[in-house]
């Protein structure tokens, strides 16, 4: 096999008349990647909205970022990936699929220090002081 074909997009042509269970499968495999890539932009503008919240610790907002940093890698080597295997028109396409549908509603309530406190009680430093607990 040359190294051409071994390395092609796994489009129609490349797979041609093999069996329905190869269009299925290249499907399949398209559906869990977009699931992926939709799942890396959730995170994505969650961790960036939790970050730009005021009511984080100097020290948390700092990892924040560096997740945000990560989750932002993640997001383009996922896209490469997808134009590896199905194709850069392929890829393309569910980038824009997933910008265009998932969204983090407004509503939705972040975490801070003081909500948890709220809805946890307090934290174990809190509760039985800096140097923890012992049994």
């Amino acid at each position: 096999m040359s190294k051409q074909v071994h390395y092609a997009p796994l489009g129609e042509a490349t797979i041609g008349s093999v069996s329905p269970f190869m269009r299925e499968t290249r499907d399949y495999m398209l559906a869990s990647d977009k699931e992926e890539l939709a799942s890396l932009r959730f995170s994505i503008i969650l961790t960036a909205r939790w970050e730009s919240s005021g009511s984080e610790y100097p020290e948390h907002r700092s990892e924040l970022r560096a997740d945000l940093d990560l989750l932002r890698k993640h997001y383009g080597a996922k896209i490469d990936e997808i134009a590896m295997t199905f194709g850069v028109e392929e890829a393309m396409k569910a980038k824009e699929e997933v910008e265009r549908n998932v969204s983090v509603p407004r509503e939705m309530r972040l975490f801070t220090p003081s909500s948890l406190d709220e809805e946890f009680g307090p934290s174990l430093e809190e509760e039985f002081g800096a140097g923890g607990y012992e049994l």
